[in-house]
């Protein structure tokens, strides 16, 4: 289990936010940099990486992102 599993949903939404508006732009400027002072590889391969980089940064935070854009479970009718 994750850290996901221990938050409630509301938590989970509002560090869903958190990660989309501050976390995901960071982390593309970093990756771009780093590309960046590593040298121009040709293309494919920096297709190939932006590719896997932008699938992988998504895997720690799976369980934060499950579920929210359901309704929320602990609310009542």
């Amino acid at each position: 289990m994750g850290i996901g599993s221990k938050l409630s949903y509301k938590a989970r939404k509002r560090w869903s936010l958190v990660i989309l508006l501050v976390g995901l732009p960071v982390y593309i400027v970093t990756v771009v940099t780093v590309l960046n002072w590593i040298g121009q590889p040709p293309f494919l391969v920096e297709l190939l990486v932006y590719v896997v980089l932008g699938m992988v940064w998504i895997l720690p935070f799976k369980s934060v992102f499950r579920g929210i854009g359901q309704v929320d479970p602990d609310q009542e009718d």
